[in-house]
């Protein structure tokens, strides 16, 4: 039976350390560090290197589920009134276009830096982003682009009901500070 490990190629442990392959001999892989140690493991207990990147995209799909279960998603909902955040929310999208893809994305990436995993965000969909914030009741949603703005729900849901220019004029004040962001942030690619 041929192996699926040849010499000099790298391979994987289950916790992520590479070696490079010396020898495969009836069921065994000998293989040595880049330091030059030298050790033995059963087949069974190493990934190519095509399944180790394969099981990194796996780890990526985990990054949505953390998402969905962190503290600003996982919260109860807070007591607001569920017609007016949900028309907010539809006012938002139409005075702001894609105000509410940033707000997901920003609040993903304050997720991974609070749990140290910063470095991550770079990698963050904005399509799943969005879908995990979507996927949360609409008071919440309203709640954290509420924080996201720095102004007060009830505020921000009171606006709604009002006119477009009121509005848009509370979107401008809390997305002071932010714009070079809101700005960079279109120009990214939309997957």
């Amino acid at each position: 039976m041929t192996s699926k490990f040849r010499r000099g190629a790298t391979v994987y442990t289950a916790n992520g350390r590479s070696y490079v392959v010396d020898e495969v001999d009836d069921g065994v892989v000998y293989c040595s560090t880049p330091g030059g140690a030298e050790t033995e493991f059963a087949e069974a207990n190493l990934l190519t290197e095509a399944e180790w990147n394969a099981r990194g995209d796996n780890k990526a799909g985990l990054i949505y589920a953390r998402l969905r279960q962190a503290r600003a998603y996982a919260a109860p909902p807070p007591k607001l009134d569920r017609a007016g955040a949900e028309q907010v929310l539809a006012k938002i999208e139409r005075l702001m276009p894609g105000m509410l893809d940033y707000a997901a994305f920003t609040i993903a990436a304050r997720i991974l830096a609070e749990a140290g995993d910063a470095a991550l965000a770079s990698g963050l969909s904005i399509v799943k982003c969005r879908e995990v914030f979507d996927a949360a009741a609409p008071e919440l949603r309203a709640s954290l682009v509420a924080a996201l703005l720095a102004t007060p729900p009830e505020a921000l849901i009171g606006a709604g009901r009002l006119g477009d220019n009121l509005m848009r004029a509370m979107l401008e004040k809390g997305m002071a500070g932010q714009e070079a962001d809101f700005e960079a942030f279109g120009d990214r690619k939309r997957e």
